[in-house]
């Protein structure tokens, strides 16, 4: 069962210009660097493997401004893309961030993807719970996304059951107050406001795997939960068939 960690932040429809997305990607790389030393230098994504010269650039507003005015961060017709690393070859430091942003299209999300390190259980640098849910807010206050969740490969594969993007939780799982109200939920939940912007849903304190079976039961129990109440419904609905 895989145990490799990933967060996401989705949001469907929503055309914004060049400067609207670089003062979101700007705020964001700002907050992220607030969660965890490692997350204070950014160098751009290379294609070209590791031994290509790293550019590390600086996040911001005017930095963003500029990438997103050149035709290599450009999305098709509309929207903008982005890669970059933290620089750390070593394992266990650091991480990758990808991300695409304004584009109106009906049927595929605007999103972001972070990628942690490898870490073992009891030596967690990064995989904590006070750094991903610094992670969270990041994510949440800059993007404004309707969902959002940081988790383990091997629990989203249990929970989404092929499940379409917001239908299911993760370790921690954030929802737009457009979503509805988040419940009441069992110990040793914890719900957590993000500013005006929505609602935090931390599953467990410590470091939630899915080789744990209580963990599992736990994201189970508070998964039907949040179905009751209509929060976890698809982020875009799915194209219609062609006929």
């Amino acid at each position: 069962m895989s145990e490799i960690y990933k967060a996401g932040a989705y949001w469907g429809h929503r055309p914004e210009s060049a400067e609207q997305c670089a003062l979101r990607a700007a705020t964001f790389f700002q907050l992220m660097a607030e969660s965890h030393p490692s997350y204070a230098r950014w160098y751009e994504q290379s294609n070209s493997g590791r031994k290509s010269p790293r550019l590390e650039f600086e996040p911001t507003l005017e930095t963003f401004v500029r990438f997103f005015g050149q035709k290599g961060y450009r999305s098709g017709n509309d929207g903008f893309h982005f890669g970059a690393w933290t620089g750390h070859v070593e394992q266990d430091q650091g991480g990758m961030v990808m991300f695409n942003c304004g584009s109106k299209a009906e049927f595929s999300p605007n999103c972001l993807n972070l990628f942690f390190p490898k870490e073992a259980l009891g030596h967690e640098r990064m995989l904590s719970a006070p750094v991903l849910t610094g992670v969270m807010r990041a994510m949440a206050v800059a993007w404004e996304p309707d969902w959002a969740l940081a988790t383990a490969d091997g629990l989203r594969e249990r929970l989404s059951n092929g499940s379409r993007l917001g239908c299911f939780v993760g370790w921690m799982t954030y929802f737009s107050h457009e979503r509805g109200e988040v419940p009441a939920l069992p110990a040793p939940v914890r719900v957590e406001p993000v500013g005006d912007k929505g609602t935090l849903v931390i599953l467990t304190p410590e470091r939630l795997t899915p080789s744990n079976p209580e963990h599992v039961a736990l994201a189970r129990r508070v998964q039907h939960l949040l179905e009751e109440r209509g929060l976890l419904k698809p982020i875009i609905e799915p194209r219609p068939p062609v006929r």
